[in-house]
């Protein structure tokens, strides 16, 4: 049986942050004096779309617990990410489409089984 200290927690944090920090800092550091090229800032546009549809579908089509395909079993996630893709499309706001879907499937569950 193994017996974690403090200082074996401290270590881990200070690995943690070393793990975190390095993937920003680095490339901020490289490419701070360096000019991006035009079709890599395009690209880019589309890396929070792509990661945020790609949380949602899983959510909204997988179930979480045995990571099993479940379809149009679960309506009111599935109503509520139509509203949420609405908002976003004519706000352009993040935020604002979160709060919308979170209202949207706490009301949603009153009504259609989630």
């Amino acid at each position: 049986m193994s017996v974690t200290t403090n200082m074996d927690h401290f270590i881990l944090i200070l690995l943690s942050m070393l793990v975190a920090f390095v993937p920003r800092y680095f490339p901020m550091k490289i490419f701070a004096s360096r000019e991006i090229p035009k079709w890599f800032n395009e690209w880019m546009k589309y890396v929070p779309v792509s990661l945020f549809t790609a949380l949602v579908v899983k959510d909204v089509f997988m179930n979480t617990e045995t990571y099993e395909f479940i379809g149009f079993d679960s309506v009111a996630k599935i109503i509520a990410s139509v509203i949420v893709m609405a908002v976003s499309y004519y706000s352009r706001s993040m935020g604002l489409a979160v709060v919308v879907g979170l209202i949207a499937v706490a009301c949603l569950s009153l009504v259609v089984p989630i």
